[in-house]
């Protein structure tokens, strides 16, 4: 803190030291100088509050979203707001209160009501995305003087990413705050009984929801709404809530005493941040540093810092300037500060579109769509309005709208000259700005619009919520009355998305100057913008074809919007679709199971184990663990070519890096170099050659994390570049393969099937089939230190599979695996992702902390975690298939390529799985298919949920829509003609037995009353023009037991303490699916104990050696039936002590069988029998049992945009006798339908291929949250129904049980063909009616594109296939 005028001088006010203060959850403390380059995210958690994650760093997951409180001197109250920590300079909070997750509640002294409510209705899964997500509700709940509605929980928690619940019991869980009344926060049971009505917690009015208390008798039925499962709905007074209406924490008197006072404080390298409180003091520092950067929320800053790494030695806190934080409504306009919040300038927005004529607020209304879809509330809360427009982004939301609505800049200097320019003159090149170095933006003024005036609003993004545009617009049109009729006198016409800049076109503006506004308007416009607007076929960000549809597409809705304002009568009914407006309702679930009760609490719907920890943030994960004192940081050294001869490695440069300890090459590793899962065919780091980008070369280790990056980026690489190959298509053309993967698998005589003519039909086609990045919110740690100065080697690691780590790490150091230790307590999501990609990163780290005999962490930031741990694989299907008229599928010939990247990992598992699915649930006597893994220059790709199984069935789908479209017949009756029965034999041999899918089918059908659905749908389809809606049922077949015969055993160790408690350790990892709380189940109903009673400990290689990886959704199971093995054991040893005496308690027999030397500990084991495929001689069973399901889904689309939302779905799936219901249902077949949505509709790959010579070669592009989309709150459906089989036991596993992670996943492919069906009603209107090639992800991209008409036409054929990275 210090004088403007001497930085050295520290500044005193009223003769007293003023300190930097902070009060983080009611504690007060200093922030010494020097901090400067931290955010405070990593303060907080290098104080120990480690509640708060680290999920992205660039504010885009919510993981780490806190609250923030200050005093408001203009309002006169305490403000609270969500903001991500990630990107919060440490500094900017000074004189602030943050709460984090750790200051609600905890479990030692009561939960939160919120905490409370989360954890009942099960919405806390893996748990890392939890804490972000508490906290964003309890922002909204302390900001809200009433309570919220439904609307407003779900928008508050839009910029809050999960990837494992499927969102719907989070919306459960925070739904019970939105009530009629504030009696939950106020201390007041909701659960309150007026004449025996029940009233509901979501409308605070009496209700049925809740009347029906369930039963927990074997054999019962209960149906759990949207609002209530068992548990019923919460109250104050349960939740120990009574604990906070005394205790929440207040604002820090201090805070409100306490004199605002200037910043002058410094940080790593030479960072100055200086926090002016006056313009006067503003204008003096931009004078000193012309070239300083002004902050108000870092949102844009914090990312040009930490992600591209640029520099900026000096920057200035402006979010304290009274000037620039006005927010004035005059006469003639809205004038607003260039440092106001988008949050605050959104409240005035809608202050003024109620308080003003409607006439005149025409541009805020557009403003306010505008900024709703910005970004998620933690951005929106710190983001500023001059911060967005002077960052120039050519693909900005507001500026368009800024430069149509004619707002005006004002400029001012450091001499406190003051000038003005129009919007439309501001943006003068790429992130270029009329601004001199000594000049900043001080207000912006928005004129009110007049009569006759209209702007509106356009974008189109990868996804609604929390989305940079693909392409938007703002337009802006005014009538003058002449005569009888309306002509255009002003008109303003500007595009984002089209040109290094906003774009404002001139052309077609002065074109519709002087005419009237009809059709002839309307084609003469389109002609000119067309011409107007070149985007070059190479322009960054590539969809050039469809971003120029888009320009045509929203000046047609624009037309008609303005049209229909003007209350003009000749627009057709049909067109009115493209206009009409759209709001979201709120999201309605629905959950139908049987509880079948086995002793205490096998079939209970038990909370997950650990879901009280995880929304207190008391839940650790690898990266939570504190360091040792001497511990380093780890950071990779990667290659930056996909194919090239190391020539040299210089690393002289990073010696010198602040905190440098050690570089680590090949050269050093103590053991063997070369490793890998199934195959050894890949190097720990690249000693001769690089095989892709991103390819570790060594590793450097300094004090913090930061240096160690620093230090990295400073060792120099030189290359010779060689040939790369970066597609499926390029390997197949160059027969690059990876040796030994070849597969075949046939039954009947495909040749002879078709030669013989039984086939009516014979088609051919071919099916790409995207990747998807695993997205799991915790990324990739591990700690390894060594212990008795290197004689044993001991590791805390994010990983599905701690047997891996100790293999790879015992291989690399050359030590016995009896010496290495891998333990994990739990992982934040892995869906397959951290089974063997994970492994190498703990031998990175090992080689290091064996070296050098210190600890050592690796933690990839989200970037490099995803450009270099592989993802779902991608696929080409080219298939030919034999068909009768009657849709009988009679021959099938299939060649599957998957793309294996750059060594094998478990590529061929993969394919394997694919082959053996390639079926789906169609019975086809003659099949041929043949499978090849390619060897591609791109990171190796490896286990995903589905494992290959998802990609092949939607192979078969595809040809199964065909068909359809060849017979002029529906798609379900194709796939019913074909459907396997019992006793079916399949192309690998095996029979099924207890086949179920005839009856989940039939009961769905009946439950989405199809036929009906399918009129109304046809019925909408027939009066709307621009939206389209489709449906689809589609089902499943996936299964049970990993194909590698020798992983299909588990081992578990079980121990009874003299207390009647047990503990129970097993080689299976909690990763969110409730694997522990299962097992715990199992060893609970087995001694005949309470669920409580029992601990499941942390996996630990010492404990359970030589477990297999969690995966294949076969670990409930596996271990499930080892730990009961265990029990067995030890119930037999108890047994003849308790058929002596009759005790009162589980606890008394366990003390008295200590007392006679019973042994209460045992292991327990399990294998999977009658299993075992031999591919040599095409015989065996790969598989235990299949999981059965399908799905419906009922979708809308905008034509013109692509945009859609899913309306309906409706999920039956065979579970056999669920272990947990609640858990399979609300947690494991929910999310894995959302997330099998992302895959089919939403996340797509770029790489740097030739598809998108735009991106560098090899290159990931969509490498975070800011490019990479996965399903938000906002995808999830209106309607969201599960429903469990009833009395259909399954007798092959433990309990009668069924596995459950991946199957549910491919059911979401009902979602992207019910987009195919309606995309199909589109085409049929302009007369199309051929099959047409649809691949997935159906973004809007694909859809807009393949719904072909007079506004794509222009710019490609009916048929255009958008470019995939496969």
């Amino acid at each position: 803190m210090g004088s403007l005028k001497n930085e050295d001088d520290l500044e005193l006010i009223g003769n007293e030291l003023k300190e930097a203060i902070v009060y983080v959850n009611g504690v007060r403390r200093v922030l010494p100088d020097g901090l400067a380059h931290l955010t405070l995210l990593e303060y907080l958690r290098d104080s120990g509050l480690t509640g708060t994650k680290l999920g992205c760093g660039e504010g885009g997951c919510g993981a780490c979203t806190v609250v923030v409180s200050y005093f408001d001197k203009n309002s006169k109250k305490c403000v609270h707001h969500a903001v991500n920590a990630c990107l919060m300079p440490l500094y900017s909070v000074e004189g602030m209160h943050v709460i984090t997750v750790e200051g609600i509640g905890n479990r030692r002294y009561g939960l939160h009501p919120i905490q409370e409510s989360l954890a009942r209705y099960h919405g806390s899964q893996c748990g890392f995305c939890t804490p972000g997500f508490v906290m964003s509700m309890y922002a909204l709940l302390r900001s809200s003087r009433t309570p919220p509605t439904e609307e407003e929980i779900e928008e508050s928690l839009a910029g809050n990413l999960c990837r494992c619940t499927g969102y719907r019991p989070i919306i459960d869980a925070f739904r019970v705050f939105a009530k009629t009344d504030n009696a939950l926060y106020n201390d007041i049971s909701s659960l309150s009984l007026q004449g025996g009505e029940f009233v509901c917690p979501s409308t605070g009015k009496p209700c049925s929801c809740g009347s029906k208390t369930p039963t927990r008798n074997k054999g019962s039925t209960t149906e759990c709404n949207a609002f209530h499962e068992m548990h019923g709905p919460i109250s104050h007074s349960e939740t120990d809530g009574s604990l906070y209406t005394d205790k929440e924490l207040i604002f820090p008197p201090e805070l409100l005493l306490r004199k605002l006072v200037p910043l002058n404080l410094s940080g790593f390298n030479g960072l100055k941040w200086y926090r002016p409180i006056t313009l006067l003091h503003l204008l003096e520092l931009k004078a000193r540093y012309p070239n300083a950067k002004l902050v108000v929320g870092n949102t844009e800053i914090g990312i040009e810092m930490r992600l591209k790494r640029i520099q900026y030695p000096v920057l200035v806190s402006v979010s304290h300037i009274p000037e620039l934080n006005t927010l004035s409504v005059k006469d003639n306009g809205l004038e607003i500060g260039s440092s106001v919040k988008l949050s605050e300038l959104l409240k005035v927005l809608k202050m003024v579109t109620k308080e003003r004529n409607a006439y005149e607020t025409s541009s805020c209304n557009a403003l306010i769509e505008q900024i709703k879809w910005f970004a998620g509330t933690q951005v929106k809360n710190v983001a500023s309005v001059g911060g967005n427009i002077c960052t120039a982004s050519p693909i900005s939301d507001l500026n368009p709208l800024w430069m149509a609505s004619r707002a005006t800049f004002r400029i001012v200097d450091c001499k406190g000259h003051v000038r003005t320019t129009m919007a439309d003159n501001f943006f003068v090149g790429y992130r270029k700005v009329n601004l001199a170095p000594g000049e900043i933006l001080l207000s912006i003024f928005l004129p009110w619009t007049r009569p006759f005036e209209y702007v509106k609003e356009f974008k189109q993004a990868h996804r609604r919520d929390d989305d940079i545009a693909i392409v938007n617009a703002g337009m802006r049109v005014y009538f003058e009355e002449k005569g009888d009729t309306f002509i255009v006198s002003d008109a303003s016409i500007v595009y984002g998305g089209v040109a290094p800049i906003s774009l404002s076109l001139p052309k077609v503006s002065n074109y519709l100057i002087g005419k009237n506004w009809n059709r002839v308007l309307l084609m003469g416009a389109l002609e000119v913008l067309e011409k107007e607007i070149n985007i070059k076929d190479d322009a960054p960000g590539g969809m050039v074809e469809f971003r120029k549809s888009l320009t045509l597409s929203f000046f047609f809705k624009y037309f008609l919007w303005v049209s229909y304002q003007m209350d003009a009568t000749d627009i057709p009914a049909s067109d009115l679709s493209a206009i009409q407006s759209f709001r979201r309702p709120s999201i309605i679930g629905s959950q139908d199971y049987e509880i079948m009760k086995h002793g205490t609490a096998v079939g209970t719907p038990e909370i997950h184990l650990s879901s009280k920890l995880q929304v207190t943030g008391e839940a650790q994960y690898a990266d939570d663990m504190a360091m040792p004192p001497n511990g380093l940081h780890s950071a990779l050294v990667l290659s930056r070519k996909p194919s090239a001869r190391i020539l040299s490695i210089d690393g002289s440069e990073a010696t010198s890096s602040p905190g440098f300890v050690g570089l680590f090459l090949a050269k050093d590793v103590p053991g063997g170099n070369i490793i890998g899962p199934a195959v050894a065919d890949e190097e720990l780091f690249a000693s001769e050659f690089v095989t892709c980008v991103g390819q570790a070369i060594g590793v450097v280790v300094a004090d913090t994390h930061e240096n160690a990056k620093l230090a990295a980026r400073k060792v120099h690489v030189e290359y010779e570049e060689l040939p790369a190959i970066l597609s499926i298509e390029d390997a197949i053309r160059s027969e690059s393969f990876i040796p030994n993967t070849g597969r075949c698998l046939l039954k009947g005589d495909v040749e002879l099937c078709f030669e013989s003519g039984q086939c009516d039909k014979v088609i051919e086609g071919e099916v790409q089939v995207g990747g998807q990045e695993h997205f799991y919110l915790e990324p990739n740690s591990s700690l390894v230190w060594t212990m008795d100065g290197g004689n044993e080697v001991h590791m805390i690691s994010s990983t599905q599979a701690p047997q891996k780590h100790q293999k790879y790490v015992a291989h690399v150091l050359n030590l016995p695996m009896s010496k290495v230790v891998c333990k994990t307590k739990r992982i934040g999501g892995g869906f397959g992702g951290k089974e063997t990609r994970s492994a190498f990163l703990a031998a990175v780290a090992s080689v290091p902390a064996y070296l050098l005999n210190r600890p050592v962490k690796i933690t990839l930031d989200r970037d490099i975690d995803m450009m270099i741990t592989g993802q779902r694989h991608s696929f080409i299907g080219k298939y030919k298939v034999g068909f009768r008229n009657d849709g009988k599928v009679l021959a099938l010939d299939l060649d599957i390529y998957s793309n294996g990247g750059n060594s094998l990992d478990l590529s061929l598992g993969v394919l394997d799985r694919a082959m053996f699915h390639s079926d789906n649930v169609y019975e086809i006597p003659n099949m041929r298919v043949k499978g090849r893994v390619c060897f591609t220059n791109m990171p190796t790709n490896t286990a995903f949920r589905g494992f290959g199984g998802p990609q092949a069935m939607l192979i078969a789908e595809n040809w199964i829509q065909r068909i359809a479209t060849e017979l002029r017949r529906c798609p379900e009756a194709i796939r019913e003609i074909n459907f396997q029965k019992e006793g079916s034999v399949l192309h690998y041999g095996q029979k099924l037995q207890n086949c179920t899918l005839t009856q989940l089918w039939n009961q769905l059908k009946l439950s989405c009353e199809f036929s009906r659905a399918q009129e109304e749908v046809d019925q909408f389809n027939s009066k709307n023009r621009w939206k389209k809606r489709g449906i689809a049922m589609v089902p499943t077949k996936f299964g049970i037991s990993f194909t590698v015969k020798s992983m299909n055993q588990a081992g578990a160790l079980v121990q009874v303490y003299t207390d009647g408690t047990v503990l129970v350790t097993h080689g299976g990892v909690e990763m969110g699916q409730g694997l522990h709380t299962k097992v715990a189940q199992v060893a609970a109903s087995a001694f005949n104990i309470s669920l409580s009673a029992v601990f499941i400990s942390e996996t630990s290689t010492d404990k359970v050696p030589n477990a297999s990886p969690t995966a294949a959704s076969a670990s409930s199971d596996l271990y499930g039936a080892a730990v009961l093995d265990a029990c067995e054991q030890i119930k037999a040893r108890m047994e003849p002590i308790a058929s002596k005496n009759n005790f009162n308690s589980f606890a008394e027999l366990a003390s008295a069988c200590y007392s006679e030397r019973i042994d209460l500990s045992a292991h327990g084991f399990y294998i999977t029998p009658d299993i075992g495929y031999d591919w040599k001689t095409g015989k065996g069973d790969p598989f235990r049992y299949f999981t059965y399901g399908a799905a419906f889904s009922e979708v809308e689309i905008d034509t013109l945009s692509g945009d859609f939302h899913t309306r309906a779905a409706n999920i039956f799936l065979d579970l056999g006798y669920s272990l947990n219901p609640a858990i399979d249902v609300g947690q494991q077949i929910e999310g894995a339908f959302i997330q099998g949505l992302g895959w089919v509709a939403l996340e797509e790959l770029k790489w740097g291929d030739a598809a998108h010579k735009w991106i560098p070669s090899g290159c990931l592009y969509t490498c975070g949250p800011g490019t990479y989309k996965i399903p938000t709150m906002n995808d999830v459906p209106f309607k969201l129904s599960v429903s469990l089989l009833k009395g259909a036991p399954n007798e092959k596993a433990i309990h009668s049980s069924k596995a459950v992670g991946e199957p549910p996943f491919f059911l979401a492919s009902a979602v992207f063909f019910a987009i195919k069906d309606a995309i199909k009603s589109a085409r049929v209107d302009e007369g199309l009616t051929d099959w047409f090639p649809l691949d997935n992800p159906a973004t809007p991209e694909r859809i807009r594109m393949a719904c072909s008409d007079q506004f794509t036409k222009p710019f490609a054929s009916p048929n255009i296939r958008p470019k995939l990275s496969i």
